[in-house]
């Protein structure tokens, strides 16, 4: 990984005069208060490095006569000059090798030198970028893409067993009446089957009277005819036993039905409609309850994509089309985890940029400082950060444009002590100088 070794400004915003050795690994803080210079100094290397893009409006510091100068050395050797208002580059190679600007893009990331960029952007969009440096982004997509038509199909089906659900509930039930529609000519018919029936009682009622005649008949005649007597009592007590449990039928409901046949039908109509909602209603419910099952194993496929990708960072994830870092999405993370997601990230997107330039590292605390301060030195990874603060953590105090040497506290994960100088001197004056074209 490619890394700075040194920088010299001059004359570049705010800055008079800085040279700053930055450490290898970890971090560099530059600190110093409100409007002396910090900002400026990341704003010149990201000139020096980035060309024309990164070029402040108004690069040339106020009433200085004489025009910016820039070197940045590289650890491949390479040193990188931009001079006056234009910034014209000249790039020395040890190696005896010549490039400009494309020569610098290929292991300069551009992240690198912007951060603010990638922090900014969407959620989408810091998702997006994991995603494509993972190389995940199209399966994933087509992913997500499976899980919404889904999604919305199971949506959609429901509202429809709601809606379904709904008009079921609203219709009216009749639990006594049949399940289909009676006509009125079968009616008729079942009443003239129970006349028919109560004619052959009526038969059989007259059939019994008459052997009641023919037996008393038969009795008065006994002693004329013993023979007519016994087969007139024998058809007697045959009568008597087919007329003894009988009973009329009642056509009264019959009478009813006929009467009110067109509300009983459509009480009918009304069940039948009834339990076709119903029916229609859990069809959807079981549809809907398919559809989440197709969710959830899509789902579980996005988790097992992201699960087997080499991610820059452990934690590290995308749901719903965001970026989450231990299921914390961007807006819901602490300002350090925002840095140190995007760290990785930027890093991970041009892995021979081993340099991430930073602003504004006031938003961590000392522990945490401390915390991300070992936690580059573990990846490897060279941090030049400002910092509102004149504390110990600060590797260099940037005051009126000038750099001004600080104590370094002993066994500091977060920062280790750079060579500076001020001016051309390694003294701390209160207010240093420097001459043209000095460092």
């Amino acid at each position: 990984m490619i890394k700075i070794t040194n920088l010299e400004l001059e004359n570049i915003k705010r800055i008079k005069a800085v040279q700053l050795t930055p450490s290898e690994n970890g971090l560099t803080v530059i600190g110093g208060n409100n409007g002396q210079g910090k900002t400026s100094v990341l704003d010149g290397i990201a000139w020096a490095l980035g060309g024309d893009k990164f070029k402040p409006s108004q690069p040339q510091r106020d009433g200085s006569v004489i025009p910016p100068h820039l070197r940045v050395t590289l650890s491949n050797g390479l040193i990188v000059e931009r001079k006056g208002d234009r910034g014209t580059l000249k790039i020395t190679d040890p190696n005896g090798g010549k490039g400009g600007q494309q020569l610098l893009n290929e292991f300069i990331s551009q992240l690198a030198l912007d951060l603010p960029k990638f922090m900014q952007a969407t959620s989408k969009e810091k998702a997006q970028t994991l995603l494509r440096i993972i190389g995940v982004g199209d399966k994933l997509a087509a992913l997500e893409q499976q899980e919404q038509t889904a999604y919305n199909q199971r949506r959609a089906v429901g509202q429809t067993a709601d809606q379904k659900q709904k008009y079921a509930d609203e219709l009216p039930s009749y639990p006594d009446v049949p399940a289909e529609e009676i006509s009125i000519s079968e009616l008729i018919r079942q009443q003239q089957d129970i006349l028919a029936r109560n004619g052959e009682n009526q038969r059989l009622r007259n059939n019994r009277d008459i052997c009641e005649q023919e037996l008393l008949r038969a009795q008065q005649a006994f002693d004329r005819a013993s023979e007519a007597l016994a087969k007139a009592q024998q058809d007697a007590e045959t009568a008597r036993k087919s007329a003894e449990d009988i009973q009329d039928e009642s056509t009264a409901e019959i009478e009813e039905n006929i009467r009110n046949i067109d509300i009983l039908n459509a009480k009918v109509r009304a069940n039948r409609e009834r339990d076709r909602a119903v029916a229609q209603a859990q069809e959807s419910r079981e549809q809907y309850g398919e559809l989440t099952a197709k969710i959830e194993d899509i789902r579980a496929q996005k988790t097992a994509l992201l699960s087997g990708a080499d991610l820059p960072l452990p934690g590290l994830s995308v749901e719903d089309g965001e970026l989450t870092y231990n299921g914390a999405k961007w807006d819901c993370m602490s300002g350090a985890e925002q840095l140190r997601v995007s760290t990785a990230i930027v890093r991970r997107l041009n892995p021979q940029c081993g340099f991430v330039l930073m602003d504004k590292l006031e938003q961590m605390d000392a522990a945490t400082l401390a915390e991300f301060g070992a936690w580059l030195e573990q990846e490897g990874l060279q941090v030049i950060a400002t910092r509102v603060s004149t504390g110990g953590e600060c590797s260099i105090i940037i005051e009126d444009g000038y750099a001004k040497p600080t104590e370094q506290p002993a066994n500091t994960a977060a920062t280790a002590a750079p060579t500076i100088t001020s001016a051309g001197t390694d003294a701390a004056p209160q207010r240093a100088t420097w001459s043209k074209g000095v460092f």
